[in-house]
């Protein structure tokens, strides 16, 4: 009997907020697995910030694409937004 563990497959998803056109985030891309490795290293070539949330990332991925984030989650991924446009404001000024 081995005693190693199985290594989680990793999952991936991707928002996008626009408010002139939505009233809440959209999914925009997800998966799992190879797919999940290719959103993530999407975003870090595009210096796209990216929060390690298991959980948040297993409720986001029962969401249909291109559709809004259900208002169970806003909670947490206006924390999530406000942090990156903290992020932008840094970067934007310390690049100026």
């Amino acid at each position: 009997m081995s005693t190693q563990k199985k290594k989680p497959i990793k999952r991936a998803v991707a928002l996008q907020y626009q408010p002139s056109k939505h009233a809440a985030p959209v999914v925009t891309a997800k998966g799992q697995g190879f797919v999940a490795e290719k959103i993530i290293a999407l975003a870090k070539k595009e210096n796209i910030p990216i929060k390690d949330d298991p959980d948040l990332v297993q409720l986001l991925s029962q969401v249909d694409l291109d559709e809004q984030i259900p208002p169970a989650v806003y909670q947490v991924v206006a924390e999530i937004f406000s942090f990156i446009y903290q992020l932008n404001n840094r970067y934007k000024k310390e690049n100026a």
